[in-house]
């Protein structure tokens, strides 16, 4: 069965960084994407960033462009979202996502598996 346990958001200044880890156990398959996702509070759930398994081919959503990066360590079964110059409209719960599939779909209607979610907030 596959798990995904997302941890390190919290509460950060305008212009602060934060870096999200998304640790993932169960996967049968060595092809599979994971990717962050956010909702903010009243607005739908989007995308942020993705990474596929065996080439680490990565795709962003345009409004985090330069300021994000996602990452994968498969020695520790983890994939993390660095988040610099962070700005109140990154404020959301972050999922880290997943599915087995050979392409880098990057689409939370495709998503096979999900985290709990952890909350960032950007406040001064």
């Amino acid at each position: 069965q596959v798990q995904l346990v997302e941890s390190g958001g919290g509460s950060v200044q305008p212009g602060g960084s934060l870096r999200l880890s998304c640790t993932v156990s169960g996967f049968t398959s060595d092809y599979y994407e994971i990717g962050w996702y956010r909702q903010a509070p009243g607005k739908e759930r989007e995308g942020v960033a993705c990474i596929r398994s065996f080439d680490s081919k990565t795709e962003y959503t345009d409004s985090v462009k330069g300021r994000v990066t996602i990452s994968r360590d498969n020695a520790k079964n983890s994939v993390y979202l660095q988040m610099n110059s962070l700005k109140p409209e990154d404020t959301a719960v972050y999922y880290c996502a997943a599915k087995e599939t050979l392409l880098l779909l990057c689409r939370d209607y495709a998503m096979d598996y999900w985290g709990k979610g952890t909350l960032v907030t950007v406040s001064s």
